[in-house]
C-alpha cells in the first residue's frame, strides 16, 4: 500500500458558524473526528447542544425578520449564488482533496462532487430568476394570482456520504428562494462543511443567513428538528431516522423533506445488452463506496442469460481497484468510519449463509488496517434472504435468478424500500410499462442515474417523503399564497338585509 496523503494545512479542531462567526460550543465540548484510513483522530469538533442550536436559530431568525436577504430581488440573490458556484469552481481540487480525506471517497469521485455542488447553486440562481408564478382570470370579473414568498429558517440534517455535494442540495434552493438557514452535518464527515462560511463570505451572504451547528444526531440534529421557530426541516439519511424525525416534527406541523434509504433493483433482461449492463450495474453499486442511496444493490437477472451474468460481473469486480482514497487510480476507497464498517462487514458474514459467494467476500488484499472492504458478489439470493430486503450501504450487491416479468416485478417491489430502479431491456413498450409498474420514486432505462435537476428527486414506501429538485425545492421552500382581486361587481350574498 501507498504512503498516506495528507492535505496540507488540516485544520485540528472545527467550529460551530453562527451569526456570522465561528464560536465554540457553550460547554466547550467537543467530538473526535476520523481519519477512514488509519482510524485515528485527526481533528476535533465542536459538539453542539440544544443551547447552540437556539443560539443559530436566533441568528437566522434575525436575517430571516429584519436582515435584506428575503427581501432582495431574485437577480440579486441569484448574483451571489453564482459567486458562491464561481468559488466552489475555482477550488475543486482543494475541495475534493478535504472531502477524500474525511470520507475516503476517491478523490476522482469526490471532485465530480464538487463539481456538482457548484452546478447545485448554478442552477437554482438562474430558476428563481426564471420563476413565473401562476394567474388565474375570469375577464371582467377577477384575477387570481400566486405570490411565492420564503418560510422561515430551514434546517438542514444532511448525511456523510458525498457531504459537501448534497450540503448544496440543500443550500442552493433555501437560500435562493430567500430563507435562512441552519446546517447540521452529519458527524462522521463535518470537514468539508466547514468550508462554507468563508465561501459565503466572499461571496456576499449577508451576515445570519447561513449557520453551523456540528454535533451528534440525537443531540444537535434532534434539538434543531424540535425548534418551534424552525418551520422546514429536509434531511437526508437512514430510514430510522427519518421515522424519528417524523414523529417529533409533529407536533410543531413542520414542513418534511426527507431523502432516506434504498435497496435499488437493477432488472436485466435477457435481450439488453449484456456488456452495457454490467458496466453500469458495477458502477452503480461499488461508485462512491457502496455508500450512495440510489446503489444498484440487488441485480435480478433472466434465467437465460443468468449464469453468464454471474460469472462475468464477479470477474470484473475482482478486477475494481480498491486503494487509497487519495489515489486517482483509487476506485473504491475506505468506508466512512469504523463503525459503519463493523455494519458492512457484519452484513458481508451473513451474506455467506445466505448466497453464494463469488467475489470478495473480506479484506482486499494488501490492507490489514482501515475501514477497507473488498468488493463482494454474492448469487443465487434467495427474496427473503437479509442481504436481499436490508440496506447494507457498501460495496456489497446480491444477484438474484428471475423467469418471468411478472417474478421480476414482484422481486423488484418485494422490499419495504423505494428510491430508484434500474431496467435494462431492449424492448421498448416492455422498458416503459415495467418501468411505471415499478414501485420507485426513479427509474434509469437503459442508463445510469444520469439525473437532470429540473426532475423530481425523491423515493417511495421507506424511501422518503416529498421530493426536491427543480420546482419541486422551490414549492417546498416557499409559501404559495393566493390573491383573489374582485374586477367588476363586488358579487356577495347579501345576509341580515330583510
Amino acid at each position: 500500500m501507498t504512503t498516506r496523503h495528507i492535505p496540507a494545512d488540516l485544520p485540528d479542531h472545527i467550529q460551530h458558524y453562527i451569526g456570522g462567526r465561528f464560536v465554540d460550543s457553550i460547554d466547550g465540548d467537543t467530538f473526535d473526528v476520523l481519519d477512514p484510513v488509519t482510524n485515528e483522530t485527526y481533528l476535533r469538533a465542536a459538539a453542539g447542544k440544544a443551547s447552540d442550536i437556539d443560539l443559530a436559530v436566533a441568528a437566522a431568525r434575525e436575517a430571516f425578520v429584519n436582515g435584506p436577504w428575503p427581501r432582495m430581488l431574485p437577480r440579486e440573490r441569484a448574483r451571489i449564488l453564482h459567486r458562491i458556484a464561481d468559488i466552489v469552481e475555482s477550488r475543486d481540487a482543494r475541495l475534493a482533496e478535504l472531502e477524500s480525506f474525511d470520507s475516503g471517497l476517491p478523490i476522482t469521485q469526490a471532485l465530480g462532487q464538487a463539481r456538482r455542488a457548484a452546478e447545485n447553486f448554478r442552477f437554482f440562481a438562474d430558476l428563481i430568476v426564471a420563476q413565473a408564478d401562476d394567474a388565474f382570470k375570469v375577464p371582467g370579473r377577477q384575477m387570481n394570482y400566486v405570490n411565492r414568498k420564503p418560510i422561515g429558517v430551514a434546517g438542514l440534517i444532511t448525511p456523510w456520504n458525498t457531504p459537501f455535494m448534497l450540503e448544496s442540495w440543500k443550500l442552493g434552493p433555501a437560500l435562493a428562494t430567500g430563507n435562512t438557514v441552519v446546517l447540521k452535518p452529519a458527524e462522521f464527515t463535518p470537514l468539508s462543511a466547514s468550508l462554507w462560511a468563508g465561501i459565503f463570505e466572499e461571496a456576499g451572504l449577508p451576515e445570519g443567513v447561513f449557520n453551523l451547528v456540528n454535533g451528534l444526531g440525537e443531540e444537535a440534529g434532534d434539538a434543531l428538528v424540535k425548534h418551534p421557530d424552525v418551520p422546514l426541516i429536509s434531511f437526508t439519511g437512514e430510514s430510522r431516522t427519518g421515522q424519528i424525525i417524523f414523529a417529533n416534527a409533529a407536533p410543531f406541523l413542520k414542513g418534511l423533506s426527507m431523502e432516506l434509504g434504498g435497496k435499488s433493483p437493477a432488472i436485466v433482461f435477457a435481450d439488453a445488452d449484456l456488456e452495457a449492463a454490467i458496466d453500469a450495474t458495477i458502477f452503480g453499486v461499488f461508485s462512491l463506496n457502496g455508500e450512495r442511496c440510489t446503489a444498484g444493490s440487488r441485480i435480478l437477472v433472466e434465467r437465460p442469460v443468468y449464469d453468464e451474468f454471474v460469472e462475468r460481473y464477479a470477474e470484473q469486480a475482482k478486477r475494481v481497484v480498491v486503494g487509497d482514497p487519495q489515489d486517482p487510480t483509487t476506485e473504491v476507497g475506505a468506508l466512512v468510519h469504523p463503525e459503519h464498517y463493523e455494519k458492512v462487514m457484519g452484513y458481508v458474514e451473513i451474506g455467506k449463509g445466505e448466497g453464494r459467494l463469488v467475489a470478495g467476500g473480506g479484506r482486499p488484499e494488501g490492507f490489514p488496517t482501515g475501514n477497507y472492504v473488498a468488493p463482494t458478489v454474492f448469487a443465487d439470493v434467495p427474496k427473503d434472504a437479509r442481504i436481499f430486503q436490508e440496506e447494507i450501504f457498501g460495496p456489497v450487491v446480491a444477484i438474484t435468478p428471475f423467469d418471468t416479468e411478472e417474478e421480476a416485478l414482484e422481486l423488484a417491489n418485494g422490499v419495504r424500500y423505494g428510491l430508484a430502479a434500474y431496467v435494462w431491456t431492449n424492448d421498448l413498450k416492455r422498458s416503459h410499462n415495467f418501468a411505471q409498474a415499478i414501485e420507485a420514486g426513479m427509474v434509469w432505462l437503459n442508463s445510469n442515474n444520469v439525473r437532470d435537476l429540473r426532475t423530481p428527486f425523491g423515493g417511495v414506501k421507506a424511501s422518503g417523503l416529498g421530493h426536491e429538485g427543480g420546482y419541486r425545492s422551490i414549492d417546498f421552500y416557499t409559501d404559495q399564497q393566493a390573491v383573489h382581486i374582485t374586477l367588476g361587481k363586488v358579487h356577495n350574498p347579501s345576509f341580515g338585509k330583510n
